[in-house]
């Protein structure tokens, strides 16, 4: 029996099957992130290990193996595949607070911002001499 070569508009292979052979071993939890980063940047193993100066065998291991990527190769890949850090380390990401006060006393300092200064200035001295109040009666 003679082997058929058959061309078609993608080449040799077909861009929808799954390369390589299946794996035995499931994947790490950090390598399930690096995958699943990698595919939604639209990158084969190989183009990723071309971005972050590595080979195709490398991003593999990484992705199939539990290993502990340094700091340099996390910077590597986060830039590579325009993610965070903390994406790749599965860290959720804290939401940074202001530094300025929430709820009620925001929305009524920021109605106090609009008015004129003179009227700011009666309305903070006003606050400022309840605060001292209640820290001498607090330490008393």
């Amino acid at each position: 029996m003679q082997a058929i070569l058959v061309k078609t508009p993608f080449g040799l292979y077909n861009p929808a099957m799954p390369t390589g052979r299946p794996a035995k071993t499931k994947r790490s939890p950090l390598g399930e992130r690096v995958a699943a980063l990698r595919e939604r940047a639209g990158l084969s193993q190989e183009q990723l290990a071309d971005k972050v100066g590595s080979n195709q065998k490398t991003v593999a291991y990484w992705e199939r193996r539990a290993v502990a990527l340094k700091p340099a190769q996390i910077d590597a890949v986060a830039s590579a595949l325009g993610c965070t850090h903390q994406e790749i380390l599965g860290v959720a990401a804290t939401k940074a607070r202001g530094t300025g006060p929430v709820g009620k006393a925001k929305s009524v300092f920021d109605r106090v911002s609009a008015l004129p200064r003179d009227r700011q200035q009666k309305i903070l001295g006003a606050v400022e001499d309840m605060l001292v109040a209640h820290e001498t009666r607090k330490a008393g």
